[in-house]
């Protein structure tokens, strides 16, 4: 068989695709990050023309292009979370906001091949929003987050992408140092708030865009 590990991919994006898709999700395939991008501003979203949109943290979402594409758009209001130039208390104030946006970008931190979503939040506003709020929530999946059951998808995120974000994010905490969860007590502790989606209500509103590469933590 030619290019044996782009087919395992391919047929293991599509056994994910199709638990998703009866768990009630909108599902996408993208063959790359260039392509998710694609699929997101040619087809959903004309298709579920917001007028506001917003997001949640998000390694994926940013390297696809998306932010600096739809935060400069004139065609939607964008309510832009990543704004540096905003103050503690107006960024807070903008997430708020955020969850009444008629759309809301975010990644998962892990998908089973049941078909969940299973994430792991510092304050809660992205996955406040992928279970309630926006109208439609868009859920750029990279392949590295397929994992079999919830058991794995939570010794992922505290093994693996908990410490590498407060790497990413500068955070003070003890798993930057040695590069493990240590389930501590700092302010600055960015696993507070655990969410599993078990299934989109309604159905279709959290559209999940899954790609074949390793994108994101």
């Amino acid at each position: 068989m030619d290019k044996p590990i782009d087919n395992y991919w391919r047929l293991k994006i599509e056994a994910v695709g199709k638990a998703l898709a009866d768990n009630g999700f909108d599902v996408r395939m993208a063959d790359s990050l260039k392509d998710a991008r694609r699929l997101v501003l040619d087809e959903i979203l004309p298709e579920i023309n917001p007028a506001t949109i917003s997001w949640g943290g998000s390694v994926t979402f940013t390297e696809s292009g998306l932010y600096e594409a739809l935060r400069d758009s004139e065609k939607y209001k964008a309510l832009d979370t990543y704004d540096k130039s905003l103050s503690d208390e107006d960024k807070l104030e903008r997430r708020r906001r955020a969850l009444l946006a008629d759309c809301f970008f975010t990644g998962t931190n892990a998908v089973t091949e049941e078909g969940q979503l299973v994430n792991l939040d510092m304050i809660g506003n992205r996955v406040g929003a992928i279970t309630f709020g926006p109208k439609n929530v868009i859920v750029l999946v990279g392949r590295n987050k397929i994992v079999p059951d919830l058991e794995r998808a939570m010794s992922r995120i505290k093994e693996y992408v908990a410490p590498v974000n407060t790497m990413r994010l500068d955070m003070k905490t003890p798993c930057v140092k040695t590069g493990f969860c240590m389930d501590c007590d700092s302010p600055r502790r960015i696993c507070n708030v655990w969410t599993i989606s078990e299934k989109s209500h309604p159905k279709g509103r959290i559209k999940v865009v899954l790609i074949n590469a390793d994108e994101g933590f």
